[in-house]
Parts: C-alpha cells; sequence; structure tokens
C-alpha cells in the first residue's frame, strides 16, 4: 500500500476517533500461486507467494464496549460485541472481522475490543486471496491489542477456520498459510497435508510475475469444481483398494497410475492424472527455484496449463486466448491460468525487463480479440503479516 494512502488512513482513523494516541496497523498480503493447482485438496503441493497487495487493519485497543470498525473499501460500519458474535447477514464483508474474532476465541484467547479502520488493496474477484489477506490481518490486529502473540500455524489454521465455519467458504489452508509465513524475495512451497514449509528464492531482479485478469466468470465453476473433487476422491478409493497406503490423490505416483489407472473411468482418470503429475511438476519447479532455472520453471507452468486444460478441464476460450497471447510476448518465461477455472486470471512469470511492456501489449491483444477490457497486476514476492506502531 503506497504511502499516500497510508496517510490518508492514518488522518481518517484520527478524524473518526478523535486523535491517533495508541494508533497500530497490522497488515497482511494477498497471494497468487505460481504453480500446484487443484493438488491442495488432495493433500498435495502448491507452490504461492505473498504479492505486494495488502490488507492494513490500523488500530486501537479499547478498554471495553464494542468492536467497532469501518470498512474504507465498502464505506460501511460493522459494531459487534466480543462476547456475542453473530454473523452480519446485511455485510458480507464484515463476517471475516468478526468470524477471526470468534473462532479466536472459541480457541481460548482473550480479546479485547478495538475500533480501527479496514482498508486493502488486493483486487477483489480476482483470487489473489483477498478474503484471506482481511482474516490475516484482523487476527494479528485482535492479538496485538491483547497482547498475544500466537503461534504463526495456528493463527494460519484459525484464520482458515474462520473462512470454513463462520464465513461458510470451504477454503483450504494455502491462502492463510502463506500471507502468515511469506518472507521478501521467495515463493513458499507447502504440503497441504503436513504443512510442512520450505521458502524458496525467487529474485525479482530478474524475474516479475504478471498476472492477467480475463474479467470473464463462467457460471459452471462452482458445480463442475464440486464434480472434480468428488472425482477425485473416488479415484483415490479405488486405487487404495488395489495399493496400500493410498489415502489421497497425494500418495498416487505416476507409476501407480500407469498400472492401476484401469479401473478408473475416462473422465476419472484424466482427473487423476492431472493431480498426480501436477504435484510432480510443483516438486520439479522447487527443484527450478533452488537452481535458480527460471527457464525450467517457465516450462513446468506451461505444462501446468496444458494439463489443466486437457486432463482437467477447467480452463476456457479466454484464459486459452490470455496464455496464448502471453506465450508469444519476448521475457515471457511460463504462462499459465491460476485457481478454480472457467475464467478469473493467468499467471505469468516474465523477464523483469519485459514485464511492463508484456502486460500492455497482452492487454491490448485482448481487448482486441474479445471486446473485453481486461486487468494486469504486476507483483513482487513480499514477506508475510506483521504489526507495528504508527
Amino acid at each position: 500500500m503506497d504511502y499516500e494512502t497510508v496517510s490518508r488512513l492514518v488522518t481518517r482513523f484520527e478524524e473518526n476517533f478523535g486523535g491517533r494516541q495508541g494508533l497500530q496497523c497490522a497488515r497482511a498480503p494477498g497471494r497468487v500461486n505460481l504453480i500446484g493447482e487443484h493438488t491442495d485438496y488432495n493433500g498435495g503441493f502448491v507452490m504461492p507467494m505473498a504479492i505486494d497487495r495488502e490488507t492494513r487493519v490500523f488500530f486501537r485497543t479499547l478498554d471495553g464496549g464494542p468492536v467497532r470498525l469501518w470498512s474504507e473499501n465498502y464505506g460501511e460500519w460493522d459494531e459487534f460485541d466480543l462476547d456475542h458474535i453473530e454473523r452480519n447477514e446485511a455485510q458480507r464483508w464484515a463476517n471475516y472481522l468478526r468470524g477471526v474474532a470468534h473462532v479466536l476465541q472459541e480457541a481460548g484467547y482473550e480479546l479485547r475490543p478495538i475500533e480501527g479502520i479496514v482498508c486493502g488493496d488486493v483486487p477483489i474477484g480476482a483470487g489473489l486471496s483477498s478474503s484471506a489477506s482481511v482474516e490475516v490481518a484482523a487476527a494479528r490486529a485482535y492479538c496485538a491489542a491483547a497482547g498475544l502473540e500466537p503461534d504463526p500455524k495456528e493463527l494460519a489454521l484459525l484464520c482458515q477456520r474462520a473462512e470454513n465455519r463462520f464465513v461458510g467458504v470451504n477454503c483450504g489452508i494455502m491462502d492463510q498459510f502463506v500471507s502468515v509465513h511469506a518472507r521478501r524475495e521467495h515463493a513458499l512451497m507447502l504440503d497441504c497435508r503436513s504443512l510442512k514449509h520450505e521458502l524458496l528464492p525467487l529474485d525479482t531482479s530478474a524475474v516479475r510475475v504478471v498476472v492477467c485478469n480475463t474479467m470473464v466468470h463462467h457460471e459452471l465453476g462452482s458445480s463442475a469444481y464440486n464434480a472434480r473433487r468428488a472425482r477425485c476422491e473416488g479415484a483415490a478409493r479405488l486405487l487404495g483398494e488395489r495399493v496400500e497406503g493410498i489415502r489421497q490423490l497425494r500418495d498416487v505416483t505416476p507409476a501407480i497410475l500407469a498400472e492401476h489407472g484401469g479401473v478408473l473411468d475416462e473422465a476419472t482418470l484424466k482427473r487423476a492424472r492431472h493431480v498426480v503429475s501436477e504435484d510432480e511438476r510443483t516438486i520439479g519447479a522447487a527443484e527450478a527455484l533452488r537452481a535458480g532455472d527460471y527457464e525450467a520453471f517457465g516450462r513446468l507452468m506451461n505444462e501446468s496449463h496444458e494439463s489443466l486444460r486437457r486432463d482437467y478441464e477447467v480452463s476456457c476460450e479466454e484464459l486459452d486466448l490470455m496464455v496464448e497471447l502471453a506465450r508469444k510476448e519476448p521475457g515471457v518465461l511460463g504462462a499459465r491460468m491460476v485457481g478454480a477455472g472457467f475464467g478469473g486470471c493467468t499467471v505469468n512469470l516474465v523477464r523483469r525487463e519485459d514485464a511492463g511492456r508484456m502486460a500492455d501489449a497482452v492487454r491490448a491483444a485482448y481487448r482486441a480479440e474479445t471486446g473485453i477490457e481486461p486487468e494486469t497486476y504486476q507483483f513482487v514476492a513480499v514477506g508475510g503479516a506483521g504489526v507495528e506502531r504508527v
């Protein structure tokens, strides 16, 4: 968040709450997943990085009374008592902040009320995890106000629980985990089963990550996601009847799938093949980053898109076009769709000196082909959530 915006929000806090005595600021970044798509709910591997877009909560601890929060993005107030937290059916944004307070207290943390301003510059609806950014920033604010320092992994899990149980969105752990654990100039390799993670160097003096938003969302996304998740679970169950130790597709190797894949129908085999090969690609991508081999990383991103398009069948015409346009541009090392699919964004690894020109060229070519004005975002890898005095 730029200095001008931060200064404006501090002034807004002073106006709303009568001065800045005791003012603190909690911040948490959004994220983009570089590779490892539709592997998380199969117990596999993902590789996100935190991006230089974030949510900030400017807050002050109160001696008593309700929590009072102003959303700069929505232009609305929310107020609630810590000893009686219910969903706010009129203001959906408020439930992310209420839910975090609820699960922290449910886990035994004794919170104190706060007053503050919430503002984020993570693009909403672009698959860049604006919701987890809000949750983690809120959790950091509540804990700092109460003088608490929770274990980072527990904090991420509690934020996920807030989104699952209070907000009602069945997300995985990746978004909250990287928002808490990220490090500047690094991607994060996460084992979604064990939650073991490794920070991997990503030199943004050499490469940039460019996200291109198709600005389309096709209706079948939700039902198709559920169908694919069910097929993955069914595949693991059938293969587990033949090979000991298989609980999820994470446990299936390419050799096992080649030998026993005949027990699966064609569609289920294709879904399983994507997940098994995507885990292999993500492991290979980690090796590429350890070696600083961005060309190899880019090739794996390209293979990921082809697998998502052909085997998982979650791409669409607009995503394929955006990937095709990006790959024509000099300096683009890899391009693929990112997220659930059927619209949304692509993620691209681009040489630093070519990133701005590439984004402009793809935007113009996509607009010419579709008549749709896309958005593009250029990111570097930043560190995880924190709190500072203002």
